[in-house]
């Protein structure tokens, strides 16, 4: 079993100081699992770098991002840029996407 050294940190912390028990309860995690990842050489090292100065760890940086595009995001609107774009391509009526599709990979891979 893997545990958050973070956690254990903010543990003792509580015991010390009462009032960290508020950022405690917001940050704790019901459990954490380990994951393997192949990036190029050069992202890694920017990555750290970026984690470093912003005093985040890669894990917290690599979790809030897997959050954010998992978030259900129903009722988010479309960007004003994308706004601007919608409907402004005509396709024809009997337009077919999957074959569209179909046809554009099978000339790419040829």
């Amino acid at each position: 079993m893997l545990v958050n050294t973070s956690i254990v940190s903010a543990c003792r912390c509580v015991l010390v100081n009462p009032s960290i028990i508020r950022n405690f309860v917001l940050n704790i995690r019901a459990m954490t699992t380990k994951l393997t990842l192949t990036v190029e050489r050069s992202v890694i090292e920017k990555a750290k770098t970026y984690a470093k100065q912003t005093g985040r760890s890669l894990s917290e940086i690599i979790e809030a991002y897997l959050q954010s595009i998992t978030a259900d995001n129903k009722s988010q609107q479309p960007s004003e840029k994308l706004k601007s774009i919608i409907g402004s391509v005509k396709l024809p009526d009997d337009f077919n996407e999957e074959e569209e599709l179909k046809n554009y990979f099978e000339k790419k891979h040829v």
